[in-house]
């Protein structure tokens, strides 16, 4: 069962206001590093430098990645984070930028696009869809209406919703939970609570409107701790059971003896699952924006807007 952040007895309520205040300071630490790491994105910049400095102005701000820094670029919609020796740089991309921070656990997810392409109004399709979703939200909403209204706002500017792309639900450790939020309207959702955390993110695209995986993966998750025979192998689990739990973590993170051959053996023995990337079709666009919404007895709080609660 998903832990409630609103039980009842006095007890458990103070304990409920201490995690709401990391759930707030995840969603400060991350609107901060997001207004910071948006001018880093410019033509010319390296991929792996943007992602480091998102990752390392986590964690001196006091919290820590809860999943490694997505750049995704074009008709990649997510999952894309550079390789340790990746040399990719920007050019007029549309760029979505995924950041996920968490505080012991309690994780906060925002996304934005920074649009170096030239197609605006494909940015602001998703920016809008989100806004309009905010307006909607809260205790006893069906996640349908909200991916009715995202998807309502997005074709009034001429564009499609990702219909095989959802927000999603936050909870201890867990990056992605239930319940899934949809960006299109359907006939039957998930009733929402107060205690309640998820993350809303609309993708709007000028493409077909569905997303495939494509052949680039650089995201890893552990499934399960299992009988592993060889001793590097060994380690590495231990390692990312020590370190990540069950939040993902980047390739690039690891390290170790033989690490790139261990990894590879935990995802064929089951021990961990990968995230490719996921793309649209060719020459299509993707736009994303993103807030974590804490829904409250009275209405909802979006814990990653800058400057706080509004």
């Amino acid at each position: 069962m998903k832990e409630s952040l609103f039980l009842k007895d006095e007890a458990v309520l103070a304990m409920e206001e201490h995690v709401m205040e990391k759930y707030r300071r995840a969603g400060q630490i991350l609107a901060e590093v997001l207004a910071e790491a948006r001018p880093k994105v410019e033509s010319g910049a390296k991929l792996l430098d943007v992602a480091g400095f998102v990752e390392e102005t986590i964690r001196s701000k006091g919290g820590l990645p809860a999943f490694p820094c997505n750049i995704s670029l074009d008709r990649n919609a997510a999952h894309y984070t550079p390789s340790p020796q990746d040399a990719l740089c920007f050019s007029e991309n549309m760029v979505k930028l995924d950041v996920g921070v968490h505080v012991d656990g309690y994780v906060a997810d925002a996304a934005i696009t920074v649009d170096l392409s030239g197609h605006d109004l494909l940015c602001e399709a998703s920016r809008a869809a989100l806004e309009a979703a905010l307006e909607v939200v809260g205790p006893g909403v069906s996640t349908a209406r909200i991916g009715e209204v995202i998807e309502e706002t997005i074709r009034g500017y001429g564009y499609r919703p990702v219909a095989n792309l959802t927000g999603h639900g936050l909870s201890l450790y867990q990056a992605h939970d239930e319940p899934a939020v949809p960006n299109i309207g359907r006939v039957r959702g998930t009733i929402l609570n107060p205690g309640d955390v998820i993350a809303i993110e609309p993708f709007a695209t000028d493409g077909s409107g569905r997303i495939s995986e494509g052949p680039v993966c650089e995201i890893y998750g552990l499934s399960g701790p299992r009988p592993v025979r060889l001793a590097a192998a060994r380690s590495l689990m231990r390692q990312i059971e020590k370190s990540y739990r069950t939040l993902p973590f980047a390739r690039r993170w690891l390290a170790g003896e033989r690490v790139e051959y261990a990894l590879m053996q935990l995802l064929r023995g089951g021990v961990v699952h990968s995230y490719p990337v996921l793309w649209e079709a060719e020459g299509a666009l993707v736009s994303q924006a993103e807030h974590t919404v804490v829904i409250t007895e009275s209405g909802s709080e979006v814990i990653t807007r800058p400057g706080g609660r509004a």
